[in-house]
């Protein structure tokens, strides 16, 4: 009998290596070790249990339990992860043809939501810290600009925090939305965490975000897949939101999902989940501190001078060592320490830290940083501005998406219309979207994302000759 994925996954559990990576449960159980049951609990709607489509009994308890545990109006538990959370929450706030203002740097399905519901989007783009060229956060002033501008956006769409722990003044961002009687949806996918913790950035519930969606596998202990939908606000129409839950939830929603994201949010109820937060908080400001005294190594924890961050989740720890890019930090502490790392760009690696690390687990990690810059040159790596190249939109996503396509090989496309998204994996956010030109500086940018390691989705191939999708 061929199985490869189980002879991989069983190779890769006999790996042992230290995970600084997402899932957020770091292969440990918490609260309850109910492992074992996994074949028995994977069932179906039958008498005595509830339908996560039309919850009455069990599954209702579970999510109102789970708005208390996070001060929420109401939840709804996700098992398409807060890929299918945000598809719900962006058809609940518009209707086909609504203009929403999106953040540039939004995750990929943002943009498939928007293709999907037939939206026209009004992108607003982060700002560009060139100091420690990254992408850093949205300006307040910005958004009310924007706002006065175009009155017909009719709700905006933020990511907050990035995928490096930055976080913005998104409390300043709601009250200028909601001054300008609009709806704000925030994908907080990587933040769950945070209102769970005076120690971290104030969470898009506290900020005052309307629709609020979290990966609970991503920074909690949950199964990959699972997603929390927050109602932060009577601005939301239930039902509506009940209705598109219905449209884009699977009509067999797992079980075991449904179970793992109510165990997640029991334990952070519970005072062994606050105490182990707490302590893995206070273990990363001290890695950090361990790691800025080691010569060559540089933690990115914020810039005074850039007024759009105005806080940084520490659990999200973002090295630089001088000599050697992120993906090779990435790449080496794999091959070299058996330490998995979430993901890299040009400049920098990313250590993801849940409350379900150990002592053990942070140790090796400073001893390998310790032990790879030592063996690393310090010389300056070669300077690259990595700035997202501006979009230059023609038609609508949808339109592009839904139009005649050909194939042309990468070189053949500059200057034309894109019809399918292309990706960089990781972080997610497209460098061009359905509707836009792709640019040379566009495809000069791709070849250099390739060159240095990171995977490009929407590309019909893995080389310099790829073939992309471009509309007729």
């Amino acid at each position: 009998m061929k199985t490869p994925v189980f002879e991989a996954l069983k190779n890769l559990m006999k790996e042992n290596s230290v995970s600084f990576h997402m899932p957020g449960h770091k292969g440990r159980n918490a609260l309850v070790d109910w492992s074992k049951y996994i074949p028995y609990f994977d069932t179906t709607e039958l008498e005595g249990m509830d339908n996560l489509l039309e919850p009455r009994g069990i599954i209702q308890e579970s999510q109102e339990y789970a708005a208390k545990v996070f001060g929420a109006k109401a939840t709804y538990y996700g098992v398409n992860g807060s890929t299918g959370s945000n598809y719900i929450a962006l058809a609940t706030i518009t209707k086909p043809g609504d203009k929403v203002l999106i953040q540039r740097n939004c995750h990929k399905s943002i943009h498939n939501g928007m293709i999907i519901n037939r939206l026209n989007p009004v992108y607003i783009s982060p700002n560009y810290n060139e100091n420690f060229n990254l992408l850093s956060g949205i300006d307040p002033e910005e958004v009310d600009e924007i706002l006065k501008a175009e009155p017909d956006i009719k709700a905006v769409a933020l990511t907050y925090p990035n995928y490096y722990g930055v976080c913005y003044d998104l409390k300043a961002i709601a009250d200028i939305v909601h001054k300008h009687n609009k709806i704000l949806m925030v994908d907080e996918a990587h933040g769950p965490h945070m209102g769970f913790s005076d120690k971290l950035p104030m969470s898009a519930l506290q900020a005052g975000a309307d629709l609020v969606i979290h990966s609970t596998h991503k920074t909690l202990p949950s199964f990959t897949q699972t997603s929390l939908l927050h109602v932060n606000s009577d601005r939301i129409d239930l039902n509506k939101l009940r209705d598109r839950y219905q449209l884009y939830t699977s009509t067999s929603p797992s079980y075991l999902f449904t179970l793992s994201n109510e165990a997640a949010c029991a334990y952070m109820d519970s005072e062994e989940g606050k105490s182990k937060l707490d302590w893995n908080i206070e273990k990363c400001k001290e890695v950090i501190d361990r790691l800025n005294k080691i010569d060559g190594v540089e933690v990115f924890i914020g810039d005074p001078e850039d007024k759009t961050i105005v806080a940084k989740d520490i659990t999200k720890i973002l090295i630089s060592i001088d000599g050697i890019s992120g993906s090779q930090i990435k790449k080496r502490l794999k091959s070299e320490y058996n330490i998995r790392l979430e993901m890299a760009d040009y400049y920098y690696a990313l250590i993801f830290c849940t409350l379900m690390n150990e002592e053990e687990d942070y140790e090796r990690l400073v001893a390998a940083i310790e032990d790879l810059a030592k063996k690393t040159d310090n010389e300056e790596i070669e300077y690259v501005n990595i700035k997202m190249p501006e979009p230059k939109i023609i038609i609508s996503p949808s339109e592009a998406y839904f139009g005649k396509k050909e194939q042309v090989q990468l070189k053949d496309a500059i200057g034309r219309m894109s019809a399918a998204p292309i990706i960089p994996y990781p972080p997610g956010i497209p460098l061009v979207a359905p509707g836009e030109e792709i640019t040379k500086e566009i495809y000069e940018h791709i070849l250099f994302l390739m060159d240095n390691g990171l995977e490009i989705v929407g590309l019909m191939g893995y080389n310099k000759d790829n073939v992309v999708v471009v509309e007729e």
